[in-house]
């Protein structure tokens, strides 16, 4: 489920989706629309026969100094519904919200996320979602700090925004994060330096254009430990 933010917003203006067929993609400038932390947890939630993760993630209008609030706050509201909540900081749709995996934000978010689930009553794993745009630096920095501060697992990856790929095709100037073929590879990349940093077994999550059996197992061969669909 997610991404939820804490007050409801409307995402950004439509349109804010676009296919690209001919390469088996597509470009998405969402920007956590939806109805709020709330109404998820009232309306929406109870009862599903599943297990449930919930992305969490700041909120447009939020300033990054004040991001690691908006994600205690979230986790405190839902993790007593939630099998595992993931600390989305990769999406390319909100300003700025790819800047908290820089060593700026990141160590101080992490730090008050693990600190307000160890309080909780019920402690719910931890798990990260990343971007694929990041060099190996970034990405040993970023392995380094999960273990720092016991986060549970890491989701590989998010969007990209690069357009090397597309470059040409209808629609691929549109901002927003590509999702699909394209990001096949990059997303690999990613797995396989985190898993040069994070030794079996912990948990990495392989996402990012799994498009038959043959790409999911492309995935768990690179590193990841269970591959997820979006």
């Amino acid at each position: 489920v997610g991404t939820v933010t804490p007050l409801a917003q409307d995402g950004n203006p439509r349109p804010r989706l676009f296919r690209l067929p001919a390469d088996r993609a597509l470009i998405n400038r969402m920007g956590f629309p939806n109805d709020g932390a709330e109404v998820l947890a009232r309306q929406r939630l109870a009862g599903l026969p599943c297990r449930l993760g919930i992305n969490i993630g700041k909120s447009k209008a939020t300033p990054l100094e004040e991001a690691a609030g908006d994600y205690v706050d979230l986790l405190k509201r839902l993790a007593p519904l939630a099998d595992y909540v993931a600390v989305n900081v990769s999406s390319p749709n909100t300003p700025g919200l790819r800047q908290l995996q820089s060593r700026a934000f990141f160590d101080d978010l992490l730090r008050q996320v693990a600190g307000a689930r160890a309080g909780l009553a019920r402690p719910v794993p931890l798990l990260l979602k990343i971007a694929p745009d990041l060099d190996a630096g970034q990405v040993a920095e970023i392995a380094r700090l999960l273990r720092a501060h016991q986060i549970d697992g890491v989701i590989a990856t998010n969007t990209t925004v690069s357009r090397e790929a597309v470059a040409g095709l209808p629609h691929a100037g549109e901002a927003g994060g590509l999702s699909g073929s394209p990001v096949f590879e990059p997303s690999n990349a990613v797995i396989r330096q985190l898993r040069e940093h994070l030794p079996h077994p912990y948990p990495i999550i392989g996402v990012g254009g799994i498009l038959s059996g043959a790409d999911a197992r492309a995935k768990l061969q690179a590193g990841a430990t269970l591959v997820q669909l979006y």
